[in-house]
């Protein structure tokens, strides 16, 4: 009785050395795996209908700002936001290169989603350094040389760009070198140089070649500026100058460090 009940005991120690039986799954886990599956499906086709297929979410109104020239409706016109389109749809990288394209005196945009049901267009217009006689109007330059815009009448303040580049000799050398684009951006570089109190006082800016660029005050005082290197010594130069010999008429700062003025 002993040796049968030992016997017994090592076969179920032998039985219970070997791997565990395989777990299945009860009903109960089976059925809140399914629906655990069914709810994440559901939930993605609601999100997907929520943002393409209601009407919760589409594009009712557009909104503009920053604008100095430009009006909002022209911003609004040139954009052409899709109105009543799913907001989430809406491309803005297209929007923006779109008001790039058809308003050059945009400068910077970002056209951005402002849930649930407005695009907003918020501009930075370029601002003109010089102004080019075309005409009977005026282009407006900026401050990288960028001519954005042609207007009727001249921006108070902004001084003209005159180019006089139908020379012989070195003008015309310098036009076919640098060409005409890189001298107006030369004469925008100096205008920018050029110190804020002489800068009001601007009439303005003239090209003969690219190292003979010199400005006319209102006053009639002229500054021979040379080309547009050494720009901020220039201007510190031209500033002890004008305050040196406040009565000089023309005044020399082409090669800074051996200024001149002459006249009175």
């Amino acid at each position: 009785m002993a040796g049968s009940t030992t016997a017994e005991r090592g076969e179920r120690q032998q039985e219970s050395s070997g791997p565990p039986p395989a777990r299945r799954f009860t009903p109960p886990r089976l059925r809140t795996i399914i629906i655990l599956a069914v709810a994440l499906v559901l939930g993605g086709a609601g999100s997907v209908w929520v943002l393409y297929g209601s009407n919760w979410l589409r594009v009712e109104r557009v909104s503009v700002s920053g604008t100095k020239i430009l009006t909002p409706a022209q911003v609004r016109e040139a954009a052409d936001v899709p109105v009543g389109a799913p907001l989430i749809s809406v491309d803005t990288e297209v929007i923006e290169a779109r008001l790039r394209r058809k308003l050059p005196r945009i400068d910077v945009v970002d056209v951005v989603r402002s849930w649930p049901h407005g695009i907003g267009l918020k501009v930075t217009e370029r601002t003109p350094v010089l102004l080019v006689h075309k005409g009977g109007n005026f282009v407006e330059v900026d401050d990288g040389g960028v001519r954005f815009a042609t207007v009727s009448e001249a921006p108070k303040g902004v001084p003209a760009l005159e180019l006089t580049l139908s020379q012989p000799g070195s003008r015309a050398a310098s036009l076919r070198r640098f060409g005409e684009d890189r001298l107006v951006r030369e004469a925008v570089r100096v205008a920018r140089a050029v110190p804020a109190a002489v800068a009001h006082r601007t009439q303005a800016v003239k090209v003969r070649s690219y190292d003979d660029i010199s400005l006319e005050l209102s006053d009639g005082r002229t500054i021979a500026w040379g080309s547009s290197e050494k720009g901020a010594a220039k201007a510190r130069t031209l500033t002890a100058l004008m305050k040196a010999s406040a009565d000089a008429r023309h005044f020399d700062v082409s090669v800074p460090t051996a200024p001149a003025s002459s006249g009175s």
